[in-house]
């Protein structure tokens, strides 16, 4: 990871991303927590998150926006327009008012997509093929890392001075990563020509993800784990309640100690791609969550500590396998759209996952429902571990210590369109 900080193209993005997740991380929870107090409905808090993933529906129709625009102008604009889209939580005074910040988290959720899908973009012009694990893994090394502190710091500011104060903090955050990134110096790659048919275009994404071997295979197998692994938002509070016998405030622990466990897997991730491949990383990931779902299934709180680090190890592995093997299967001009429709075929299944979650945990046992979630995400791994030669380790070579900034067409540009094409 220190030779890809070492770059001044990425330490700059590294620095506009850092005050973007941040205000990301403190904004989430507390707009649940905002609609809570409001309400006093526990329902309409939930329908916050509702709220931020259900924009996932237009996901082919923003990556194929991304991709006709430069991505670093773009980047900065979706930034200033995020920081835009909070001020009407300055208008919200009452209970009546609670449409606002819903209206405000389907409005972010979808800006998270274009952001997500720009990324991928500029981590791909910027990062050589060999360093994009790295690359990855720092940012999601960060990201678990702001989720130890991003939640409690924004439920905190919420306590201490209303959500106003929440609002401003989140839209200095996003300025600040538009003002930083706008000073990135990007070389956009010549676009090529496009298909005069629309509907074409708005489809290539799902197109080559349905097309790419590894891809296509690597997100039906996360997508078949992600059908269970939401059932845990909605399990790990009976566990909490009917296993331990503690307070529901007590799942905050077991978040902290999970986000310790993201560390970890944040910076075990690149070696574990230059070991495994990108499918065997995703791989790991998937069936990492399975014998910490079946430890959950058993109520011991050192037997929880253990279980929660071991599934917070598993979601960095799942996120740099997946990403790194969409940037590198890949062509640039698709990149967003490819992105974009991989986030959404990933979201759905989570969505339905977690709404699943809190109906089945009123009729039947947790015990019973976590070791169904254990044995159902060893299985996707399996699947993902068998299909890891779709995606061999790269070949060792030495890196340089301070690589220049790849041009926009080069032979690893070259070499990632053939591999996508030959399949």
């Amino acid at each position: 990871m220190r030779t890809v900080l070492r770059r001044p193209d990425f330490r700059l993005l590294f620095g506009g991303l850092l005050a973007s997740m941040t205000a990301e991380s403190i904004l989430l929870l507390a707009l649940a927590v905002w609609v809570k107090e409001l309400t006093g409905s526990s329902g309409q808090a939930g329908a916050t998150i509702f709220a931020i993933i259900a924009p996932m529906t237009l996901a082919p129709l923003v990556g194929w926006f991304v991709d006709r625009h430069p991505r670093r102008p773009l980047f900065v604009a979706a930034n200033l327009i995020t920081a835009a889209l909070l001020t009407p939580l300055f208008a919200v005074r009452d209970r009546t008012d609670v449409w606002i910040i819903y209206l405000v988290a389907a409005l972010y959720g979808l800006s998270y997509i274009m952001l997500s899908a720009l990324l991928s973009g500029l981590i791909r012009q910027l990062v050589p093929a060999e360093l994009l694990a790295d690359a990855n893994g720092v940012l999601q090394t960060v990201r678990q890392g702001l989720r130890l502190i991003g939640p409690l710091a924004g439920a905190g500011l919420y306590a201490a001075a209303g959500g106003w104060l929440l609002a401003g903090v989140a839209m200095v955050g996003f300025l600040a990563a538009a003002a930083v990134v706008g000073l990135l110096r990007v070389t956009e790659p010549a676009r090529p020509r496009r298909d005069p048919r629309w509907s074409a275009e708005l489809v290539a994404g799902l197109r080559h993800l349905a097309g790419e071997r590894a891809l296509r295979r690597a997100l039906l197998g996360y997508g078949a784990g992600s059908l269970v692994m939401g059932f845990s938002e909605s399990l790990i509070f009976a566990y909490v309640d009917l296993g331990l016998r503690r307070d529901a405030a007590f799942v905050g622990v077991l978040v902290t100690v999970q986000g310790v466990g993201g560390l970890v897997g944040g910076l075990l991730s690149p070696s574990m791609v230059r070991r495994t491949g990108e499918v065997g990383t995703l791989a790991a990931g998937v069936a990492l969550f399975g014998p910490a779902a079946l430890a959950l299934a058993y109520p011991s709180l050192w037997l929880g500590f253990a279980a929660v680090l071991l599934a917070g190890v598993s979601l960095p592995l799942t996120m740099v396998g997946l990403h790194t093997l969409i940037q590198r299967r890949t062509p640039p001009a698709l990149i967003g759209r490819v992105a974009a429709a991989s986030e959404a075929v990933v979201s759905g299944p989570q969505a339905l996952s977690i709404g699943g979650g809190a109906l089945l945990v009123g009729v039947l046992d947790y015990r019973l429902l976590f070791a169904a979630v254990g044995l159902a995400t060893l299985l996707a791994g399996a699947y993902l571990w068998h299909n890891r030669s779709l995606t061999p380790p790269p070949p060792a070579s030495p890196l340089r210590a301070l690589p220049a900034p790849r041009p926009p067409v080069d032979h690893e540009v070259i070499g990632a369109t053939r591999r996508s094409s030959g399949r």
